[in-house]
């Protein structure tokens, strides 16, 4: 049986320090780190959507940040096809691949090897769908695809899920692993969890966050894309154009949004019974380490390729 390359998952929820672990651990095992966040493909949308910077990654290479123009149509597939390129580039050099950040299907369809054809979208299809309530769309998918696993309110997944139907884009019981994946999981208790928020979106705010999406206004960045991006960006974009009245009230309500979204991360990885998860209260890199050294054993006794530095 043929021995499928090995990678290494990080994942979490916002704020949960998943970045920093991942550029840690990467050093150690002289890894190369793809990102895995469906914002951050996407030039200029650096503080909205948490873009590590050049400082924090301590030399370690990063792939899949800014590789597309904001506004441009990017898919699942169109990730799939990238980190595929880039994991078996980090392989060829004889480094250790990390997949990292929290959009949970972007990692899903590299690590279970889902079989899409990447189509562009049907936009009459589209424009049809917009025209349903969530309700009714969410009462759509479970007709045509009763299997899928998505949150009924999130309405942008689940018009997408339709469309990924609707074009042949999906193909739900056709996967074909290309790789060999250990999963960590990286998150804390509720109450750690929103601390940690609150500060971190005090700290955006404080660094510049509003100019930031002020910004993608006065250089032609649609609303409508904005506001599609969800949370940060659906908030802040809401406040400028004055749909949300006080600054006051668009905090409060972004707290509550990237809560809620944070919690629904945290279903769709539970689900994972091949995740790994760390207590982020003890010492996690330690952990981290420990689970990788028992992963890459064999192949470091063939080997010697990875290893610590």
């Amino acid at each position: 049986m043929e021995t499928l390359p090995k990678i290494i998952v990080v994942a979490g929820t916002n704020a949960s320090g998943k970045s920093g672990l991942g550029v840690e651990l990467a050093k150690r095992y002289h890894g190369e780190i793809i990102s895995a966040d469906s914002r951050q493909v996407f030039q200029g949308l650096n503080l909205g959507s948490g873009k590590i910077t050049w400082e924090e990654m301590q030399g370690v290479p990063h792939h899949l940040l800014d590789v597309c123009p904001p506004g441009a149509f990017f898919s699942m597939a169109d990730f799939q096809r990238l980190a595929y390129k880039a994991i078996d580039g980090i392989l060829s050099r004889g480094r250790l691949p990390f997949l990292v950040g929290g959009t949970g299907l972007y990692i899903a369809s590299v690590v279970e090897g889902y079989e899409l054809c990447g189509s562009m979208p049907d936009m009459a299809y589209r424009r049809e769908l917009e025209q349903l309530s969530t309700e009714a769309l969410y009462a759509l998918l479970m007709e045509r695809l009763p299997e899928a696993e998505v949150d009924r309110h999130n309405r942008n997944r689940v018009m997408r899920l339709l469309e990924r139907i609707h074009d042949a884009d999906f193909h739900p019981q056709g996967k074909a692993p290309r790789y060999d994946s250990l999963r960590l999981g990286v998150t804390w208790d509720r109450r750690e969890l929103e601390q940690r928020i609150a500060e971190r979106l005090k700290r955006r705010l404080d660094e510049g966050m509003l100019d930031e999406v002020q910004g993608l206004l006065d250089r032609g960045v649609s609303r409508e894309f904005l506001l599609k991006l969800g949370l940060e960006y659906r908030f802040l974009t809401q406040f400028l154009t004055g749909e949300i009245q006080s600054r006051e009230e668009m905090e409060r309500l972004l707290f509550i949004a990237i809560r809620q979204f944070a919690k629904r991360q945290m279903t769709w990885f539970r689900r994972d019974k091949e995740m790994h998860w760390l207590d982020m209260t003890a010492d996690p890199l330690e952990q981290a380490c420990r689970h990788i050294d028992r992963f890459l054993e064999a192949k470091a006794v063939q080997s010697g390729c990875f290893h610590k530095g």
